[in-house]
């Protein structure tokens, strides 16, 4: 895509914490950035209203510095919509049930606006201005409380046939184990936030049985909740059981990239989330499982990196859905292929 000389962008990054909208004339550089409180237990007219109140004032700055405004990108957990535009009730938006949210700002502001599932938004940032760089088939792990992948094969974009393209957290590694997705021994229950958290305590209550100490555990009693960051702080010490967690999470999150590699040859895969809190310490253990069990010579073709984005991605990533969808509608209008484009 040619540069954004001119034509401003919006991104809106909707999470059940937070919500940001930034806006930009030559991404990912952005010219503002505005973030307040999504507070999902008061319905998405709230959030829905603070985004469009943000929204003008973009509009405004950009008219300001003589841009005309060209899209809005809006990335959101799901499960959603992206080709209706519809926001369907994400865990952490439980009372956003069938939010039409592009036709609400489409309408408002009268451009395009086009809506993507945080994992497919962060693959897009990724792979043109992070760690995905010059792939042309890579696949980005969010790695945060749950896991999800987005997938860009041959340069494009794979949504699937459902929306539902790269929900590999749903993959049953297991017959039994940590819970995600609903599912016992799921890549979400080993391999996620939430899953290591699970992990911490099995690791954990076995390690008291035998005697052992250990500082997630720091009155001698197995606490309700060991965190993925109090993981990290006990391993960043030295404690035996904490890397015995990080290490079984690295593992099976190894089993999960073999599965990638052996399904989708990717060139690289990039690592979101606990890969950038916990490093090599996680992903060591992960290469080595995947070079163990995924198909050798589409295994060394694999690299395994973390992401290179850190906390910009969510902005970025909104607004390379703006980006993309844009070139996606230029491409139909062409008549030719709507693959992305890495030239900002």
């Amino acid at each position: 895509m040619e540069a954004m000389t001119n034509r401003a962008i919006a991104g809106v990054d909707i999470g059940g914490t937070k919500t940001a909208v930034t806006l930009a004339l030559d991404p990912p550089r952005t010219v503002s950035r505005a973030e307040f409180a999504t507070d999902p237990q008061r319905g998405p007219e709230h959030a829905i209203a603070s985004i469009i109140g943000h929204l003008r004032r973009a509009v405004a700055l950009a008219r300001e510095q003589a841009a005309g405004f060209a899209a809005i990108g809006i990335s959101c957990g799901g499960p959603l919509d992206s080709a209706r535009g519809i926001i369907q009730r994400p865990p952490n938006l439980s009372t956003w049930d069938e939010v039409p949210i592009v036709d609400w700002l489409a309408a408002e502001f009268g451009v395009p606006c086009f809506l993507q599932n945080d994992a497919n938004a962060g693959a897009l940032a990724e792979f043109r201005y992070g760690a995905g760089r010059g792939t042309r088939d890579m696949v980005f792990l969010t790695m945060g409380t749950g896991l999800g992948a987005g997938l860009i094969v041959n340069g494009e974009l794979l949504c699937g046939a459902t929306d539902a393209a790269g929900e590999i957290g749903h993959l049953r590694l297991t017959r039994s184990g940590p819970v995600g997705y609903g599912k016992a021994g799921s890549v979400e229950g080993w391999a996620s936030g939430g899953g290591m958290a699970q992990v911490a305590r099995i690791v954990a209550q076995a390690a008291l049985r035998r005697g052992e100490t250990t500082l997630l555990c720091p009155e001698g009693a197995l606490p309700e909740f060991i965190s993925a960051r109090e993981v990290a702080a006990a391993a960043s010490h030295g404690d035996r059981v904490a890397k015995r967690v990080v290490r079984k999470v690295g593992d099976k999150l190894g089993d999960t990239l073999a599965i990638l590699v052996d399904l989708l040859n990717p060139e690289r895969i990039v690592i979101g989330g606990l890969a950038l809190r916990f490093g090599d310490a996680i992903l060591a253990p992960a290469r080595r499982r995947m070079l163990r069990e995924a198909l050798p010579p589409s295994a060394r073709a694999c690299s395994v990196v973390p992401a290179g984005l850190g906390e910009e991605i969510g902005d970025v990533a909104a607004l390379c859905v703006a980006m993309d969808g844009l070139a996606r509608s230029s491409s139909a209008v062409a008549g030719g292929e709507p693959g992305l484009s890495r030239n900002a």
